[in-house]
């Protein structure tokens, strides 16, 4: 069977959804048993966005291969559930570099070097090269229709049709309906003028998804395929559903957008059976518990920059049967207790840099002293030694050397390999990394084994000489790289009689999934459900 390509672009506006739809469209193909993978293209030239600020581009997602990328691929991996790799996200930054690559070491034997065909070229061959073994590929055209930036990735789909057969490719382009409340109507005309660039373009969309705040009738649709040349069945409208996305795969197969989509690649329709997708969905739904999580951070303005964290709550309430309302603090602020105060549980996420750092330490201490269950995420991690040692252990002044180079008592330490690099971009620990874990530890009860692999993202680690002074206070190392005895976990020991005290320099949030949530979020998520009603 030859390999079938779904290509999805957006118009109108940026910020429609596309990665949420793409997700969707790949649980319901792969819910008719197809081997589906999804390639998401970003439009910018940063090699990846791993030193964006999270205000410019939103959380870096990491793979278990080390891939610093863009957040969609964790979308991808939370409705697909399965493992994206750096095949998955592919920038212009990484297609020019390895044309250059290729023109500074004679690859192209004197011709001149050409965004067609050469960067065309790159482009497709990354979609080749991710389509070995799968029975459909969808790929995400990041961008919105009409941006200069995306005309090279535009082009190059529109050629993959050329080489493979019209049956082989279907285009699927995302469109804004907007609500005109002054003159109570929805327009079309966004609609039809994003069309009408991409045909400009050589690209003639099969099926349009069109995201609206109201309610669409028939006669909407029939307007949209009589001016888009698609058919009526082939304008499917996805409605905003507030703050559950897992129920767009739901909202699109009542369309039968799976149907359609397969009908025109001419691929045999399979029982298709998302129920367990279904009643998770209306768990959420309709759970009457809530308990409320306080996560304590400084880019706590712009949600995305805690997307995965966030998800990761997501899916441990469904399966605790509570709901989570998430309470962002801005560790920055002066007075954050206020805000604390009612909380059923703390999260003190990662970062970079000085900015905020004293304001988590302060949160961590409130946490630790009020018995309020606590997870410390990467430099959350860092910051509960530090704040340990210095209120507990006495080492005044103790500190993290990226924030103070010359504290007395550097607890938190760059790693020996990270003193001598000289290029941020993808040079962190990166990715998936051994843990193993100490017997009879709350992280043993945890994970309910004593071998664990998670993703990491950083450079500095916990200084192994002041674990002895750290672990006779009651801070013990309860998950150890073992090679170079890495501390990969911390936690309050039992003599402190705290709830749920534990922090980890890995990223768990990367790992959790909407049918299967990670075992740490799940079991803050659990605690934090009995805490509230001990507080009552």
């Amino acid at each position: 069977m030859k390999t079938k390509f779904v290509f999805i672009t957006g118009g109108v506006v940026s910020s429609l959804g596309k990665g949420i739809t793409t997700a969707s469209l790949g649980v319901l193909l792969k819910a008719h048993k197809y081997k589906v993978d999804v390639l998401k293209f970003d439009p910018y030239l940063n090699v990846d966005p791993g030193t964006m600020n999270p205000y410019q581009h939103g959380e870096v997602f990491v793979t278990d291969d080390g891939s610093e990328t863009d957040l969609d691929l964790g979308h991808y991996e939370r409705y697909l559930n399965q493992n994206m790799s750096k095949k998955n996200n592919i920038t212009q930054g990484k297609i020019y570099e390895s044309v250059l690559y290729k023109e500074r070491y004679g690859e192209y034997l004197g011709k001149t070097v050409q965004v067609v065909p050469h960067v065309t070229n790159e482009i497709k061959k990354s979609v080749f090269k991710i389509s070995r073994k799968k029975d459909i590929v969808i790929t995400e055209i990041g961008g919105t229709i009409g941006d200069i930036e995306s005309l090279p990735f535009l082009e190059a789909i529109r050629q993959i049709r050329l080489d493979v057969g019209k049956e082989n490719v279907a285009y699927i382009h995302i469109t804004l309906l907007p609500y005109i409340k002054a003159a109570e109507e929805i327009k079309t005309k966004p609609t039809q003028h994003s069309v009408m660039k991409l045909r400009e373009i050589g690209i003639e969309p099969d099926i349009i998804v069109c995201r609206t705040e109201k309610n669409v009738g028939r006669e909407v649709k029939e307007k949209i395929s009589l001016f888009c040349n698609v058919e009526v069945d082939s304008v499917i409208l996805e409605p905003d559903v507030g703050d559950c996305v897992y129920k767009v795969p739901l909202i699109l197969k009542e369309q039968n957008l799976d149907k359609i989509l397969l009908r025109k690649l001419k691929l045999k329709q399979r029982k298709c059976d998302i129920s367990n997708w279904a009643k998770l969905v209306e768990k959420f739904e309709t759970m009457e518990n809530k308990i409320t999580i306080a996560i304590a951070g400084k880019y706590t303005q712009l949600k995305d920059a805690y997307k995965s964290i966030l998800e990761a709550l997501i899916h441990a309430g469904i399966h605790n049967e509570v709901g989570v309302n998430i309470r962002y603090v801005n560790v920055e602020e002066k007075d954050f207790y206020e805000k604390l105060k009612d909380v059923s549980g703390i999260i003190v996420p990662g970062g970079f840099g000085e900015r905020g750092v004293e304001g988590k330490i302060d949160i961590i201490k409130y946490a630790r002293e009020n018995k309020v269950p606590f997870l410390g995420i990467c430099l959350g991690m860092q910051c509960a030694v530090i704040e340990f040692a210095r209120n507990v252990c006495r080492l005044k002044g103790a500190n993290s050397t990226e924030f103070d180079s010359r504290t007395q008592y550097p607890v938190i330490d760059l790693m020996e390999d990270q003193k001598m690099v000289k290029y941020k971009g993808g040079t962190m620990r990166l990715g998936m990394y051994l843990c193993k874990i100490k017997k009879g530890t709350l992280a043993n009860k945890i994970y309910r084994t004593n071998k664990i692999y998670e993703r990491h993202r950083h450079r500095y680690e916990v200084n192994h000489k002041f674990i002895p002074i750290i672990e006779k206070n009651g801070l013990l190392v309860s998950g150890r790289h073992p090679f170079g005895n890495l501390a990969e976990i911390v936690e309050l020991s039992s003599r402190y009689d705290h709830p749920f005290f534990i922090a980890v320099q890995f990223h768990p949030e990367f790992r959790s999934r909407f049918e299967v949530p990670h075992p740490i979020f799940y079991n803050l998520v659990k605690v934090a459900k009995k805490f509230k009603i001990s507080l009552k």
